[in-house]
Formats: C-alpha cells, sequence, structure tokens
C-alpha cells in the first residue's frame, strides 16, 4: 500500500510507480469515482477524441504518399525477412 500526504493545498502527489501502474504521463487525465465508506477508485481516462483526428498525423514533409498497393509489398517484404 503507498501512503499519499495532503498538502495544505488539499492535493496529493500520485508517485511514479503509481503513474506507471495507471499508464499515464504528464498532462494525462485520469478519473477518480468516490465509492462508499471513504473510499475512491482512481484509473487512467480513456482518450477522447475522433479517429479524424490522427489523419494526416504520419505525414512527412517532402515525402509522397504511398498506395495501399505498396504499403502491402513493404509489408510482404518485411514477412519475409527482405529489404
Amino acid at each position: 500500500m503507498t501512503t499519499l500526504t495532503v498538502t495544505a493545498k488539499g492535493q496529493i502527489t500520485l508517485r511514479k510507480d503509481i503513474l506507471k501502474h495507471l499508464g499515464v504521463d504528464a498532462g494525462s487525465k485520469i478519473n477518480v469515482r468516490k465509492l462508499p465508506n471513504g473510499k475512491i477508485q482512481v484509473e487512467a481516462a480513456k482518450p477522447q477524441g475522433k479517429i479524424t483526428d490522427f489523419f494526416g498525423s504520419l505525414k512527412r514533409e517532402g515525402q509522397r504518399p504511398i498506395s495501399i498497393e505498396e504499403m502491402n509489398e513493404a509489408i510482404a517484404k518485411g514477412w519475409a525477412g527482405e529489404r
């Protein structure tokens, strides 16, 4: 069990091992649920957003887009141990 100290502002700091266990980093969100008998449940918040927010995130300046056929060819070569 981990014991945390409450500051004068009513805040606590979660230790790195706890954050790692939750799978969160700086800037991540966590959910806290109040349970009966003065207990709480803490869990990593599920990412919010739309898949369309991800579109174009892998684009690199100076590189042309590749086709599905080119992707499939690269995948096949990778599985075959070729470069």
